[in-house]
């Protein structure tokens, strides 16, 4: 594990309203645990199942790029949208956080992988429901957006190093719906849970200091 700086992507924004590497790597790594392209790639080769490879390939495309726009969405618009509702943004940090932990919580005690399964219906053309909303582009990911680009206090090169984190993340689903039977069967079912339950450790450790970050900010803000 990194110093407790690398676990708190919201303060270091803050603080140096520059791109800072250690702040990325946090931005990336809570990002890709809360899409979490791992457990998602079993979930694509369901919805897909009886599809060649090119009509998978089209479905994993379409579905990554849809869920891009809807991220990229919140991501510029979305402290406005709480702004205009009269919701300040450390309310939304205290509450992203709290949704992140009960994500954590769900990893840990496998709940998420039976929701998404619940979610996952044969359908002809999965690629906007469920693939890029709600499994890739959920609430949890759109919080995060929001939380993350809120935090740049309206740098642009901030801002768009996060966009540029979150075409990482979902390059990464991306592959990972490309190679996820090859994953899935060098990893095995307990790999993969094994993974799911680390991963999930890590995500709460993070929100907890999402949660923590907002209590802070909205303390000051109650100061004289």
């Amino acid at each position: 594990m990194r110093p407790a700086p690398s676990l708190a992507p919201p303060a270091l924004f803050a603080h140096k309203r520059r791109m800072d590497r250690t702040a990325l790597i946090s931005a990336f790594f809570t990002l890709f645990v809360v899409i979490d392209p791992i457990g998602l790639a079993p979930m694509f080769l369901a919805l897909t199942k009886g599809m060649g490879a090119a009509a998978r390939r089209a479905v994993a495309l379409r579905a990554v790029l849809i869920a891009a726009a809807i991220l990229t969405l919140f991501a510029l618009f979305g402290e406005a949208v709480l702004g205009f509702m009269g919701i300040s943004m450390p309310a939304f940090r205290i509450a992203g956080g709290a949704l992140l932990f009960f994500t954590a919580f769900d990893m840990l005690f496998e709940r998420r992988t039976k929701r998404r399964k619940g979610q996952a219906r044969a359908e002809n053309d999965p690629s906007v429901f469920p693939l890029a909303t709600p499994l890739i582009a959920g609430p949890g990911a759109i919080a995060t957006m929001i939380l993350l680009t809120g935090s740049a206090g309206g740098d642009w090169l901030v801002i768009g190093a996060t966009l540029t984190v979150m075409a990482a993340v979902l390059a990464a689903v991306l592959g990972a719906f490309f190679i996820g039977a090859s994953v899935e069967r060098f990893l095995g079912e307990t790999g993969i849970n094994v993974i799911t339950r680390l991963l999930g450790m890590l995500l709460a450790a993070l929100a907890v200091q999402f949660v923590l970050d907002g209590l802070g900010e909205m303390l000051r803000g109650l100061q004289p």
